[in-house]
């Protein structure tokens, strides 16, 4: 385009000078070259130098454009490509999202061949595979990454890409351990890699190393204050249940226990499960006493009856004034009922039993009924107590099949 615009311009001023030198008279140009002398006209002339000028202009201009041709060719073959690279890498995203893996492995794997952000692509080729349950291939996806984390200017972040990943992966087959591993790879752990951390941790049950991360994930503000409240309690149940293994050891477990959660039902009830397999009946007393004080808890009023080596006397005063405050609490009456039997306190024990009975008939009432009964001599009624407490219990377990 600018060619043919610099030679209409020598065309204009061609005519342009024609016209001055016509209006000038008969001018011309004398060419000596001894012993030759030419003379040509004016006008001629300049029409001769202006299409030598536009005929080497225009060379010029081809010979530029030839020249240029590889690579605009070049060039043109590049976009083509990106442009096809990058509408494969959208397909196999919007296909991942859309739950069509094949379909998002097939367009990643395209991508990927074909240079656009093949990190990426290779992170989605093989997240679809793992969805396709294709283990060989995720994990051959994963090993060429390492190709495009070598310059972090062409994927950026791709270390990290690759251990969240596979890490997840791991957690997902439940091999926590390998999952842990993997994330020590980690040089500065991050959110993601946190709550991936925290994961495997209770999947090991390694409750210490849980209780540090879950403070972490709260300052980061990923849990608030009643999640991160919930995960300790868990954290801290399943430590002082792996600690019940003798007095010293639990004993240290819940002196980490903060007082704030000290009273806490299940905390308090994973303590005084494990003081009472140890002997420890009075600990276990105690720790449920402080508990029930601030909360009541029928499952927690269960096991205070299981502390048998504690004194019955003071746990039946105790009992007593909590059926003040809970006249109708059927596991308590049964608590009652079983701590009076223990003191052979016959009659208030058959009266407590049969209380809780009449409000909630169940198993574990009808169990300790029928060993009341036996106690009492009366094997007739001890055998339908005992018939009642199997029918029910087998109902229960049904009920519990039938929810999984």
């Amino acid at each position: 385009m600018k060619a043919l615009l610099w030679v209409i311009a020598a065309i204009a001023v061609a005519v342009g000078l024609a016209a001055v030198a016509v209006r000038s008279g008969a001018s011309y140009v004398q060419i000596v070259l001894p012993p030759y002398r030419v003379e040509l006209s004016l006008v001629l002339v300049i029409a001769l130098l202006l299409t030598v000028f536009a005929l080497a202009y225009l060379s010029v201009n081809l010979a530029g454009a030839m020249l240029a041709m590889p690579r605009q060719v070049r060039e043109y073959r590049a976009a083509r490509r990106s442009r096809k690279a990058r509408q494969a890498l959208s397909e196999s995203m919007l296909a991942f999202f859309s739950g069509r893996y094949a379909r998002a492995e097939k367009a990643a794997t395209n991508a990927m061949k074909l240079g656009e952000q093949p990190g990426l692509a290779v992170m989605l080729a093989a997240r679809a595979a793992h969805e396709l349950r294709a283990p060989e291939r995720r994990d051959s996806y994963l090993a060429n990454l390492a190709e495009f984390t070598v310059d972090a200017s062409q994927f950026p972040g791709g270390d990290l890409l690759k251990v969240i990943t596979e890490a997840e992966f791991l957690l997902k087959e439940r091999r926590a351990v390998e999952a842990l591993a993997v994330l020590q790879a980690l040089p500065q752990k991050h959110t993601a890699g946190l709550r991936l951390e925290l994961r495997a941790l209770q999947l090991t049950k390694d409750s210490e190393k849980s209780l540090t991360v879950i403070d972490q994930l709260e300052k980061r503000k990923v849990y608030d204050a009643a999640q991160a409240g919930e995960l300790r309690r868990s954290a801290l149940t399943e430590l002082l249940k792996r600690r019940a293994i003798d007095i010293p050891a639990l004993d240290e477990a819940w002196r980490k226990v903060p007082d704030t959660l000290r009273r806490d039902s299940r905390v308090a009830g994973a303590a005084a499960q494990g003081y009472i397999a140890l002997k420890s009946g009075g600990r276990a007393a105690e720790i449920i006493e402080r508990s029930l004080d601030q909360s009541w808890d029928s499952d927690l009023v269960a096991l205070y009856a299981d502390c048998e080596d504690n004194n019955a006397v003071h746990q039946i005063e105790r009992a007593e004034r909590w059926l003040v405050a809970h006249p109708g609490d059927a596991v308590l009456l049964l608590t009652l009922g079983r701590l009076c039997a223990r003191e052979k306190l016959w009659g208030k024990a058959r009266n407590y039993l049969d209380a809780s009975l009449s409000v909630d008939s169940t198993y574990q009432a009808h169990l300790a009924s029928a060993q009341l009964q036996e106690q009492l001599g009366d094997n007739e009624a001890a055998q339908k107590h005992y018939r009642e407490s199997l029918s029910l219990a087998l109902l229960q377990l049904q009920t519990r099949r039938n929810l999984v």
